[in-house]
């Protein structure tokens, strides 16, 4: 059975499923297109480019054409849990009889997280969506039956990142709607916080938020011009102390709720792009309330059509499950490009080593990127971990705020002795305690990493680079945060990664087995 699958709205990106396997999946921001860019018509055309005959089925996940108050549903829409909310029906496509299929978005994350855990078929789980609009628990079934257990917050996602543009002066108070990247800021700013008991302004604070009903109308900064965190700064200690309590707070309404519903020892899923926050990933595993936990690397939209794709296949054939890769994106493109100021040979481990051991900052590409938000060391930009400053020009190099954290890439054999952990971490969504001193560009200002571990059998170029490097010098580890644009996907192009490569000084670049290095 071949599927193609697509997401409409923002984080758009098609999917194609053939004979149960993830034969790609790719995204409307990847090859430096905008950031959480939805699907377009030639998105959609490119993905049926990708396929190797015919669709079998056309899948659609579910999406609204309004939010806030969310009406005109797209294909299935954005709620539903049972098969009364699937559309299914026989259509023709290019000549033939195929199949249209479409699904909630809700059904999208639960799906798709089921599909791509490491689970069998047919053992119950609970799953957990936290995102912008739905905060739900649920109880999947060995039918796949989906139960909502309940909702311990409606869009937790969207209050997480209000609170940033709340204390940043340059949003303006009358801004219609969040930007989608300041909660992953806000998960920054939270680790130079203190920890502790709120006191009363920060309770009032969330309380407010915590209790707005987030499907029913969108919260406007200009609402709260009042409350003492309204513009007080983002580098303000207070408010890092509030941003630390609130992400604490939040966890624990949900965990808390948690304790009420979950009388079974089942593993835990979790999705949505809540599920990008490493600290309450790791605050999951270490709850003891669950047997396992699995959090996919696509865990926010960019894994939607995915999930549709695999319910389609459950629904048509009865397996709701997926071979898959991280690597399912596309190959770089090798186009026409201006390569003036970078000589040509072919790539040596050893040279490279020796280059970012005397503190070079390179550009390493192999293979297809990846699937989800996160370089995972085919789209990474890469340096040696060792000093504050690479950290400082890291985040020069990608234009960010200088509190970003920086992640570090290791071998999988590095982990135990580097880092205090809970198990290898290849999609970098977990935080591990730092063991050593000696990792400053990498380690955050709380002791704290967001590691990403290799293994020689999942990337085998970047294992054996790491490799290389602590030949060279005693750590296996590399600094590694993604490749691209301010404001844009990955780079996926040579003449893309040529000009970013002159406009940032970066002092080289790898792309497969050729090394470009800076004259």
């Amino acid at each position: 059975m071949r599927i193609l699958a697509y997401k409409p709205g923002h984080d758009g990106h098609v999917a194609v499923v053939e004979d149960g396997r993830l034969a790609y999946s790719v995204e409307a921001e990847k090859d430096s297109g905008p950031r959480y860019a939805p699907a377009s018509p030639e998105l959609i055309l490119h993905g049926l480019s990708l396929l190797d005959g015919p669709p079998d089925v056309v899948a659609e996940s579910g999406w609204m054409r309004s939010f806030r108050p969310m009406a005109d549903p797209i294909g299935a829409g954005y709620f539903g849990l049972g098969p009364d909310t699937i559309v299914s029906r026989p259509q023709r496509y290019m000549g033939r009889d195929a199949h249209y299929f479409s699904s909630s978005h809700e059904r999208s994350h639960l799906i798709g997280s089921y599909a791509m855990s490491p689970f069998e078929q047919g053992r119950p789980v609970y799953a957990l969506v936290w995102e912008g609009v739905l905060g739900h628990f649920y109880r999947i079934g060995a039918d796949l039956t989906i139960e909502c257990l309940g909702t311990p917050m409606s869009g937790p996602g969207h209050k997480y990142g209000f609170v940033y543009g709340l204390a940043d002066p340059t949003y303006p108070a009358d801004a219609r709607k969040m930007r989608r990247e300041d909660a992953g800021k806000l998960m920054a700013l939270a680790g130079l916080g203190t920890a502790g008991p709120m006191n009363g302004a920060e309770r009032a604070l969330a309380e407010r938020l915590f209790d707005w009903d987030a499907r029913k109308a969108p919260h406007s900064k200009a609402d709260f011009r009042d409350d003492p965190f309204f513009n007080i700064g983002l580098d303000n200690p207070a408010f890092h102390d509030f941003a630390r309590r609130f992400q604490e707070a939040m966890f624990e309404r949900f965990c808390g709720f948690a304790r009420t519903v979950v009388n079974e020892k089942l593993p835990l899923l979790v999705s949505g792009g809540c599920g990008l926050n490493c600290d309450w990933n790791s605050a999951w595993t270490e709850c003891g309330l669950f047997e396992d936990v699995f959090v996919q690397p696509c865990a926010n939209d960019s894994g939607s059509a995915i999930g549709t794709a695999a319910d389609a296949q459950f629904h048509l054939i009865g397996n709701a499950k997926l071979d898959w890769s991280v690597y399912a994106g596309e190959e770089f493109i090798i186009d026409e490009a201006d390569l003036s100021g970078f000589a040509r040979q072919e790539r040596d481990d050893a040279a490279v080593v020796e280059m970012l051991a005397n503190g070079a900052v390179l550009a390493w590409v192999q293979g297809r990127y990846e699937i989800g938000p996160r370089a995972l060391g085919n789209r990474s930009l890469i340096a040696a971990p060792f000093t504050s400053e690479t950290h400082a020009r890291l985040n020069a190099i990608k234009k960010r705020e200088g509190f970003r954290p920086i992640a570090p890439i290791l071998m999988d054999e590095e982990h135990d002795r580097l880092f205090d952990n809970h198990g290898p971490s290849p999609h970098m969504l977990y935080f591990q305690r730092v063991r050593t001193g000696a990792l400053a560009a990498v380690t955050h200002v709380d002791g704290s990493a967001r590691s990403q571990t290799v293994t020689r059998q999942e990337n085998p170029p970047m294992h054996a680079l790491l490799a290389a490097f602590k030949q060279r010098t005693g750590y296996g580890v590399l600094c590694n945060t993604s490749l691209n644009f301010n404001g844009k996907g990955f780079i996926n192009r040579l003449s893309d990664l040529a000009d970013y490569a002159r406009q940032t000084g970066l002092d080289g670049f790898v792309v497969g087995d050729t090394l470009y290095r800076r004259t």
